[in-house]
């Protein structure tokens, strides 16, 4: 009796469990994601001199740039480039701009995602998520009814 309680204690997903190296890539993302939000609110920081600021602008230029090293169409070669740009972006970066200045953008990056999470969980962004949905299923229903009518004359 007791393995059988065991067995029913099991999460019923955990069988479709993701491979570990997707995890490990949205990990690695979740924390790129936030290294750049915190770059951000460096960038705009008064004390960040000008050439810290020109590393971050050439980082994110060269990775909107229609014109690269590699081009991106090269499989693996080409994200790779790309990889580096940042990688390097992010290390001289956090040796130019000053410790205390880099931990007051940490908190100002932490602060606004608690801020964007009270802004979804709010009624108007429930609201607007309804409203936004509303329209993309009577649209879809519309151009549905559109097509089978031409298709039926």
């Amino acid at each position: 009796m007791k393995d059988f309680k065991d067995v029913n204690k099991q999460k019923p997903n955990s069988e479709r469990r993701e491979p570990a190296f997707v995890t490990r890539w949205k990990l690695q993302s979740q924390r790129l994601a936030k290294e750049v939000e915190v770059f951000y609110f460096a960038f705009k920081h008064p004390r960040v001199r000008w050439r810290a600021r020109f590393v971050a602008a050439c980082t994110v230029g060269y990775q909107f740039s229609p014109i690269q090293l590699i081009p991106n169409f090269i499989p693996v070669i080409g994200f790779a480039d790309n990889f580096l740009v940042i990688f390097l972006g992010i290390k001289l970066l956090r040796k130019m701009i000053p410790p205390d200045v880099l931990a007051e953008c940490k908190l100002q990056a932490a602060a606004a995602g608690i801020r964007r999470k009270q802004e979804i969980r709010s009624a108007t962004g429930a609201v607007a998520f309804v409203v936004i949905v509303a329209l993309f299923v009577l649209a879809t229903i519309g151009s549905g009814v559109l097509m089978a009518a031409c298709f039926h004359h």
